[in-house]
């Protein structure tokens, strides 16, 4: 499932999910997408129990491939709450932490060429795969994975499909609800739609989605927004402010299947426009050197919705809705130094 992309809600209920005593006996593993591997070995003594200062561990998550992992609040409390839940389990029961993001050492990254050679982002789902199973199916062991959820949609080319073709039918997908048609002209509909969930509890989990009237209004309506919004048609969607003019990014594998084939179950916590926005901690952006060093890289990584050289003040600008939900996100992300919307 996902996590840290920004859902307090969402968040909140992950910790709330690894707080409950029942967790630690039925999961091994917590597998993130916001952690280096370089650094496993120091998230692996820090989640134990061992003496490691909290500045050390830090780079696992501060030190990644994206630069919303080092500004993420979720991530500042899910380590030391893992490490503070398996202070009361017996040696053999304690879990595990593993960061599963591509091995980047930022000090050798020097200039965008230098990031490009890497491949680092094209490497992500593979790294997350490699990680899976090297580390949890090979060993038969359980985890609850976090990443976002188009790493975990049951398509070839994502973390999880790569690793289906040797470990099929293992894998739970949950996604969360966060509205219908998000992006798109169906969004209108939205709260005619949540309408047919307001009897619900809050949390509620549908696990058995098959011939349900909302697998067949999400396979309609479905939405990760850059996904659907603005393709032309020739099938593919525009590169970003920063691309040439004219040219066209590929379209994600996941926008070509329906939703019921990418997804198993469906996690409800609210209608969407009450789903609350998760604040960036206020030490990060106060931290003027890690905040130059994001700067430093989303410069490379060709800019970005977290900081950039144009527009240093763009978190503050982001974190100034407390709601999830922004129909005007996607313009904001993709508005360039000219002030030209992209869409």
């Amino acid at each position: 499932m996902s996590a840290a992309h920004g859902n307090k809600d969402l968040d909140d209920f992950v910790l709330g999910l690894i707080r409950n005593p029942a967790f630690s006996a039925k999961v091994t593993d917590v597998a993130v997408e916001c952690g280096n591997t370089i650094y496993q070995p120091i998230l692996d003594r820090y989640i134990a129990g061992e003496d490691v200062a909290i500045s050390e561990v830090r780079q696992v998550w501060r030190n990644t491939t994206q630069p919303m992992c080092g500004v993420s609040a979720f991530y500042e409390e899910l380590f030391p709450l893992v490490r503070r839940v398996n202070q009361s389990l017996a040696p053999g029961k304690k879990l595990r932490v593993l960061a599963c993001d591509p091995p980047i050492d930022w000090s050798r990254v020097k200039t965008g060429k230098d990031f490009a050679r890497g491949q680092f982002l094209s490497a992500r789902d593979t790294s997350i795969a490699s990680v899976m199973e090297k580390e949890v199916l090979a060993k038969h062991r359980k985890a609850l994975m976090l990443f976002g959820t188009a790493h975990l949609f049951h398509v070839d080319t994502t973390a999880v499909g790569i690793y289906e073709k040797n470990y099929p039918g293992v894998t739970l997908v949950i996604a969360d609800h966060t509205g219908f048609g998000n992006w798109t002209p169906i969004e209108k509909y939205n709260a005619e739609f949540e309408e047919r969930m307001a009897s619900w509890p809050v949390p509620a989990l549908v696990l058995e989605m098959k011939g349900t009237w909302l697998l067949d209004l999400l396979d309609m309506t479905y939405s990760s927004g850059n996904v659907t919004f603005g393709v032309t048609d020739g099938g593919k969607l525009p590169a970003g402010p920063s691309a040439p003019k004219g040219t066209f990014a590929e379209v994600p594998p996941e926008a070509t299947h329906k939703f019921s084939e990418m997804v198993d179950a469906y996690l409800y916590l609210g209608p969407r426009d009450l789903l609350l926005n998760e604040p960036t901690p206020a030490h990060v952006v106060l931290d003027k050197e890690y905040m130059a060093e994001l700067q430093r890289r989303t410069a490379m990584m060709g800019g970005g919705p977290i900081v950039d050289e144009v527009n240093p003040d763009k978190i503050a600008e982001r974190d100034s809705n407390p709601f999830f939900y922004d129909p005007e996100e996607l313009n904001k992300i993709l508005q360039p130094a000219d002030g030209k919307s992209t869409f």
